[in-house]
Formats: structure tokens, C-alpha cells, sequence
């Protein structure tokens, strides 16, 4: 592949490069890097699809992904009990859950925050970037880790966390910085502090954030993301078909088009659906149209509000697409079950399902 092939893969489906041509020039080098973090705090939902596919992406592309369970960090935000040992075995869960969505284990390196915090380099660098950033900022940052800017005066290590992401960064020396557009804000952080110290500046790129199934606000996706809370608010990728159709069937799925609000059940086509089985197949009767098949996102989008698709057929067709997409992950971990069982246990003993 040449430049422009790799930049189109890597861009595909994203809401946000920093700067596009950055990764031109990344492309340039002989082996670019990567990296996402993520919390190990529970049952993975559909979200990580997405995820999934844009890391398959960058390793096409020719990126070295690196995935870092940040095992402190979930400690710090009281994840799992704020227990390190839940925590680490939500992690390998999180592995195969990444290996059934389709990201080859040889494709990508994990890592643990915790292997990194023990080495006096990453605190050095943890220093120097709290010392090129100031406190107000910090505080903005912390609504990436789901929490409000007050909320920094009940705990004070949570004050840490948006400058160990930003250490993660430069220590693990990636060119790139990966993550939902939730996580934006300590990627600017620290491309601000690589600015002031001179250090090499991590490109970011962010791909959308996968609304609830039961809506919200487009100029605030954060607010109305699948949330592990409210179990109906989003597909986890081990409910049953029973469950993928009933939650569908409720989905918020306006047939007119609102500048305010987001259809959950349009992103699910585009960026689910399309990316992992490549159409999108309704089933219905002749007299209402007969079956239907669309492989291109604005092809359903015209069809759907111009009326031509109904709302129930759409999310009879969305939830049909879903089984199959997920029919891998049940496969998997049908195989092997073990790190599932486990966290499901970690998770019942603290009343989390």
C-alpha cells in the first residue's frame, strides 16, 4: 500500500486526526507505533467492536499497536473494587475479548501500567509533565476518566490520573495516541507538555464514541455513551439474541433526521454492522418492499429518512446484523471460558451482576 492507501485505512471511520499530516509523515518512518489504553473494569459492550476494527486498521497499515491495561490508573478511578488483583484479571478477560472481536494476538503488544510505574524514568517523566501543565487543566481533564472537575476535592489521586495518561504516552515512545473522542482531552494535554518540553509530540487520533440505545445529545456524546450502569442502554458482547432483539426493539430510532440528537441504531450500521460483516440484510415482507440489502452507510441513511425504511424494519435488520457479527465472540469464548468465568465471579462477589 502506498501513503494515501494506509492514511485512508487509518482515518477510516474517525471523528478526529491530530494532524492528518502528522501521519503522513509517520508514514514516512520504517515502523510507526501505536497505542490505546484502557481500564479493566468490567464486562466489555459493543463499543470495543468499533475499537477492535480501528485497530485492525493501524496493524494493516503497518502500525505497531500497543494496548496498555492501565491497572493503577482503574485503581485510582475505584474500578473493581479498587483491587489490583480484580483488576489484572479483568485485563486477560480483555485480551480475549480483542483476540474474538479479530485482533490477532501476534498483531499487537500488551502491556501493564503497573510494569511501567516501577522504573524511576516513568515517574521523571510523570514530574516533568505535571510541572509543564497546570492545575485548572488537569482538572478539565479529568472528565476522561468519568468523572467532573469537582469531584478532583473528594480524592486526591485522582488528580494523578490525566498526567499518568500522558506519561503512558511518552514512555511507551508511540507516534500515535488512540482512543474515543471521551479520552480527548488528556491526548491534548499531552501534546501540549511534549510542546513545552520538547519532546516528540504524540499525533491523536479519535474514533466516535457508540451512542446508548437510548439516545442523547449530539453535542455532547460523552453524556449518552453505552454505559455498563444501565445494562439496556447498550449491547454487551456476550448478551444472547434474545437479549440483542429486545434491546433493539426499544432503541431510540427517530425516523426524521436532528441536528440535537444522535440515532444509536444508524451508528450501529455504520460503524458495527458495515465494518465487521460488510452489508446490512432486512428481511420483509413483499408487500412492504420485500428484502433488502445495503452496503453502503448513506445508502441506509437515504433509504431510512426518505421513508422508504421503516424504523421497526431497520432494527428488526440492525439486530440480525449484530447476532451475526457477535456469532464469532460467542464461538470463542464458548472454547474457552476461563478468564470470562473469572471476572464474572470478581464481578458477582462485588453485587456488579
Amino acid at each position: 500500500m502506498d501513503i494515501e492507501q494506509r492514511l485512508a485505512l487509518i482515518t477510516r471511520n474517525a471523528e478526529e486526526a491530530v494532524t492528518v499530516d502528522e501521519i503522513k509523515v509517520m508514514l514516512s518512518k520504517e515502523r510507526p507505533t501505536a497505542y490505546i489504553g484502557f481500564e479493566p473494569s468490567g464486562l466489555v459492550h459493543l463499543g470495543w467492536a468499533l475499537v477492535a476494527s480501528k485497530i485492525r486498521d493501524l496493524t494493516d497499515a503497518g502500525i505497531g499497536v500497543s494496548v496498555l491495561w492501565a491497572d493503577w490508573h482503574a485503581y485510582i478511578n475505584d474500578k473493581l473494587g479498587g483491587d489490583i488483583d480484580n483488576i489484572q484479571i479483568c485485563a486477560r478477560y480483555m485480551e480475549d475479548c480483542f483476540e474474538a472481536l479479530g485482533v490477532q494476538r501476534d498483531k499487537v503488544r500488551y502491556v501493564y501500567a503497573s510494569e511501567m510505574l516501577d522504573g524511576i524514568a516513568y515517574w521523571e517523566k510523570a514530574i516533568k509533565i505535571a510541572k509543564a501543565t497546570s492545575l485548572s487543566r488537569v482538572k478539565r481533564a479529568m472528565t476522561i476518566m468519568g468523572r467532573s472537575e469537582d469531584e478532583a476535592e473528594v480524592d486526591s489521586s485522582k488528580m494523578f490520573y490525566p498526567i499518568l495518561q500522558a506519561t503512558d504516552i511518552f514512555v511507551l515512545d508511540v507516534d500515535l495516541a488512540y482512543a474515543g473522542m471521551d479520552q480527548r482531552r488528556a491526548h491534548m494535554l499531552a501534546r501540549d507538555a511534549a510542546e513545552k518540553l520538547g519532546w516528540k509530540k504524540p499525533i491523536a487520533l479519535h474514533t466516535p464514541l457508540l451512542p446508548g440505545l437510548k439516545g442523547g445529545d449530539r453535542m455532547d456524546p460523552a453524556a449518552s455513551k453505552m454505559s455498563k450502569s444501565d445494562p439496556d442502554s447498550g449491547v454487551n458482547i456476550h448478551d444472547t439474541d434474545e437479549d440483542i432483539r429486545r434491546k433493539m426493539n426499544k432503541a431510540f430510532c427517530p425516523p426524521e433526521k436532528d441536528a440535537e440528537s444522535v440515532n444509536p441504531v444508524l451508528m450501529l450500521c455504520k460503524h458495527v454492522i458495515l465494518p465487521r460483516i460488510g452489508v446490512l440484510s432486512i428481511e420483509r415482507p413483499e408487500k412492504f418492499g420485500g428484502p433488502v440489502s445495503f452496503a453502503d452507510y448513506d445508502e441506509i441513511a437515504e433509504s431510512y429518512f426518505s421513508g422508504k425504511l421503516h424504523p421497526m424494519d431497520l432494527k428488526k435488520g440492525v439486530a440480525e446484523g449484530l447476532i451475526k457479527a457477535l456469532s464469532p465472540v460467542r464461538s470463542f469464548f464458548a472454547s474457552k471460558p476461563e478468564n470470562l468465568d473469572a471476572v464474572r465471579t470478581v464481578l458477582k462477589k462485588l453485587g456488579k451482576i
